[in-house]
């Protein structure tokens, strides 16, 4: 063992105050330098791995990366504190377009682009950007105390990764899985590519609903269509009516002529038509939307392309060729109502699809593409599911993942930028046969011909991020990290990505390692203000991670993260609770320093020598709560359960630890018996060493702090064993006996704040106890209550009157009385009181005016409105609680 890695026997003294500024970046960089999150590959040892939802290489860190990150990091702590060969890999993804937008807007900043620089020089440009500021989230990944395995940090497309897509994409397309074809995808007239399903963001928009008289060929009469997008009836090659229609059960046309146009097209019956849409005929555009292409299908219509791929109508829109698509919608309304054609318009709210990188409104659009036919992989992540393989934490999201994978539609994995994979294909210019391999080919496998010419689109950024969990382990290559750690144990991630990542991961993970990639799912919820509301940089809501850490420590964030995050529930993120944790953290450093007074020249050892049996009630009492609250821990932590972590340990901490065990104790630490002073040292050691090691995985930077100010020689805490719990030192009597005296010393303090007594002076007490066995316990822990509780004197028993002049509290059924002669004058104190009332109301009567006030509520903003609700409300309490405590003094009067 080196000098580094070990803490000398000699006492590291504890500041006054815990400086997390100076510790955070201390410990972090010993970690690294001590190489504790590398992993093990240990035989006979489990083996617990997970693998990074890989941030975007263009990313900073936000609220949601700093929840689930602190989530994983807290699962990876406590395996390796457990004693598992522990893996979290960590990475970035490539993220194709944001990365290339970046870029592009640096050439247009220079008066360039990346047509002006080519391909080959443009790549080079973005690895140059990747270099120079990819690695930005990483470093915030390290300040949020994240214990990755940094030494195996991966990109997507560094050259393990490239390799495992160009091997997937290779056996997908000789299985027959990958096809090229005429489709309608969604197509991005901005970014110059096709988007998935999941990639499109659909936002409820106020549009119209345009009534269309197409004329029947026969010249008589006409047929009407509504429409929302008049500007693609020029691609119109039918109208469809449903066959069950009524209004159309006796129709003798048989085609229509397309207005505008001029073109004769037919009339044809689909089931598809939904018949309470306007008018229950609709027309027919295949190339420009996805249902009517499949009607286009089936009644083998033709497809007319009325639109380019910036949103421009071509030649095949007649006179509006070269209008852009919305300039020419206003056009073709002008000139429809201009022939008499147009019947009305109406009002109609409807979901406009928007590209989720720029906001551009999606045109459908017919473009031959590359897809995986996942309908065959989707069956076997459904049965994994199903049959408990994989589990879904909370299950409620089941439902959502059957029916979107029951529904599921081919997946167009081609895109028509820059960055990313390019797709291994290559058509050979000499025969026009397609090559698909994993490398590179020379000539043409038909012809033997050498112009060959390569696909230039890129695959979907998903398509390599779906291999993550196998290809960062080293496969196509069969090697150690695949044995130890494949399939991972746990992914933990945001529940918007389910499908875009999560189901993905699971079809490739069983494709091709004919095992599920992990066994567990946890999906959180998203990060929102204090009120509910989504944080936006319009809403000026925004909370940035970094400069919270700034404010109140790593710790901080990082246990109010596992304190909100209740599975199913959106998290509220307010800095006042991140502010409350630090108070939190500095009560854990106080209550080690006030140990550290006495414990500091012990011998670590002599925690071994505890024997509950012969301990009086009060350590007997924590240690039976340190092991039930151990357990709960653990049991939590197994079940993905983070917000009871953090409310069991800080119920334990703060509560039950730091308010009342080291009060109780003192009368041990302080007093001259030796072995009744030994036995509290040896508690409180072992109470503050494993309190230490259950809070390490959430808040690792002041547990390692402490730890290393213990007596004795120490290596860090994080790879000490996480504490197990002891049934045989709980004990439900025991903790029914401490609560008891707890609840009375309890009632006196409060008479005593009620009343407001000097905490100074010393009272006494009278207890009236009904129960013998409960008395009993009174008794014989009289000492504790008076010392506790400042108290001269006890007096106890099962019966008797209320004593003269004495305020009173109730605890169960034991009444305790504080007799308050000579310590509060009554008349001295209404008067005062009745002053305070007359303050408050005064203040009150203000508020309620202002709330009352129409004009103020109609006009103030929401926010200043709730304040003076909030503050109506707390006038109130305070005012009850004044005419409370007046009435209680008039009683003893």
């Amino acid at each position: 063992m080196t000098e580094q890695e070990t803490t000398n026997s000699a006492h590291v003294e504890m500041a006054k105050a815990y400086d997390f500024t100076t510790v955070e970046p201390k410990w972090y960089q010993r970690w690294l330098d001590e190489k504790k999150f590398s992993a093990t590959m240990d035989d006979g040892k489990p083996s617990f791995s997970i693998v990074i939802p890989p941030p975007n290489v263009t990313g900073v860190l936000h609220v949601g990366h700093a929840l689930n990150n602190t989530l994983q990091d807290i699962l990876v702590r406590y395996r390796r504190m457990q004693g598992y060969n522990v893996l979290w890999v960590p990475g970035t993804d490539h993220a194709g377009i944001a990365t290339q937008n970046v870029v592009e807007r640096q050439l247009a900043q220079e008066g360039s682009s990346r047509h002006d620089i080519g391909r080959r020089r443009f790549i080079e440009r973005v690895w140059q950007w990747k270099e120079e500021s990819g690695g930005q989230i990483i470093n915030q990944l390290k300040r949020l105390g994240c214990s990755c395995d940094w030494d195996r940090e991966r990109f997507t497309m560094d050259e393990g990764l490239s390799k495992a897509v160009r091997t997937v994409f290779s056996r997908l397309y000789q299985e027959g899985l990958i096809y090229q074809g005429d489709y309608i995808i969604n197509w991005c007239p901005r970014c110059h590519t096709a988007l998935a399903d999941l990639e499109v963001e659909h936002e409820p928009t106020d549009g119209h609903l345009y009534h269309i008289r197409y004329p029947y060929a026969s010249g008589d009469g006409y047929l009407v269509v509504a429409t929302t997008r008049p500007e693609t009836m020029l691609g119109d090659t039918a109208v469809a009516v449903h066959p069950a229609d009524e209004r159309f059960a006796n129709l003798a046309e048989n085609a229509v002529i397309l207005p505008l146009a001029e073109r004769k097209i037919p009339i044809v019956f689909d089931t598809h038509v939904e018949r309470e849409f306007g008018t229950g005929a609709l027309k027919v555009t295949p190339a420009h939307d996805l249902n009517d292409f499949e009607i286009g299908r089936r009644h083998d219509l033709p497809i007319v392309k009325t639109m380019d791929d910036n949103g421009v109508m071509n030649e095949a829109a007649g006179p509006y060729a070269g209008l852009d698509r919305f300039e020419c919608r206003k056009r073709i309304v002008a000139d429809l109502e201009a022939k008499g054609l147009l019947e009305r318009i109406e009002p109609h709210q409807h979901g406009v699809g928007h590209c989720y990188r720029c906001q551009t409104v999606v045109e459908p659009a017919l473009s031959k593409q590359w897809f995986v036919s996942v309908k065959p992989l989707a069956e076997k992540a459904i049965a994994a599911v199903k049959e408990e393989r994989i589990r879904l934490h909370p299950k409620s999201w089941e439902n959502t993942f059957y029916d979107w994978m029951y529904n599921i539609r081919d997946w167009c994995i081609s895109r028509q930028i820059w960055w990313g994979h390019q797709i291994p294909a290559w058509t050979c210019e000499t025969c026009n046969e397609l090559i698909v391999s994993d490398l590179d080919p020379e000539q043409c496998p038909k012809c033997q011909g050498a112009n060959l010419h390569r696909e230039t689109d890129v695959l979907d950024t998903w398509f390599s991020s779906a291999l993550w969990p196998f290809s960062t382990l080293g496969w196509p290559e069969e090697t150690k990290e695949l044995q130890f750690f494949y399939p991972t144990s746990v992914l933990i991630t945001s529940f918007d990505i389910l499908f875009f990542w999560v189901a993905r991961m699971m079809m490739m993970g069983i494709h091709f390692m004919d095992e599920i990639p992990f066994q567990d799912v946890y999906l959180h919820a998203l990060v929102r203000d204090a009120n509910g509301q989504k944080m936006s940089k319009s809403k000026g809501n925004v909370m940035d991670p970094l400069l919270l850490m700034d404010q109140y420590g790593t710790d901080s964030l990082r246990f109010t993260m596992a304190a909100f995050a209740a599975q199913g529930r959106d998290i509220r993120l307010s800095e006042e609770r991140i502010e409350g944790y630090r108070h939190f953290i500095n009560k854990i450093w106080n209550a080690a320093r006030f140990a550290m007074i006495h414990i500091k020249d012990c011998d670590p050892a002599i925690t071994a020598t505890i024997d509950p049996a012969r301990l009086p009630l009060q350590h007997r009492w924590i240690l039976s709560r340190l092991s039930r609250t151990t357990g709960e821990v653990q049991k939590a932590l197994d079940g993905f359960n983070f917000n009871e972590v953090a409310n069991s340990l800080y119920q334990f901490v703060w509560r039950e630890f730091c308010d009342w065990y080291l009060e109780w104790s003192k009368a041990d630490l302080y007093g001259d018996d030796a072995e009744t002073k030994a036995n509290g040292q040896a508690v409180l050691l072992h109470v503050l060493e494993s309190t230490l090691k259950l809070l390490h995985p959430v808040i690792p930077f002041v547990t390692e702090e402490i730890w290393e100010a213990l007596p004795g020689q120490r290596t860090g805490i994080m790879t000490e064993p996480f504490p197990v719990c002891k049934p045989e030192w709980e004990s439900e009597e025991i903790e029914t006996a401490a609560t008891l005296i707890m609840g009375v010393i309890g009632s006196i303090r409060n008479i005593r704040s009620e009343m407001q007594i000097h905490p100074s002076m010393e009272i006494e007490a009278v207890i009236l106890c009904p129960d013998a066995q409960r008395a009993g316990i009174i008794g014989e822990y009289e000492s504790a209550i008076r010392a506790m509780s400042r108290t001269k004197q006890v007096t106890l028993s099962q019966s008797g009157e209320r004593p003269e002049g004495a305020a009173s509290n109730i605890y169960t059924d034991i009444e305790i009385f504080v007799p308050l002669a000579g310590l509060i004058d009554i008349d001295k104190e209404t008067a005062k009181l009745a002053k305070e009332k007359e303050k408050v109301a005064a203040q009150l009567q203000k508020v309620t005016g202002k709330l009352g006030n129409a004009k103020f509520i109609a006009n103030a903003p929401d926010d200043i409105v709730a304040k003076e609700k909030a503050k109506e409300s707390e006038l109130s309490g305070q005012l009850a609680k004044i005419e409370e405590n007046i009435q209680r003094l008039r009683e003893l009067a």
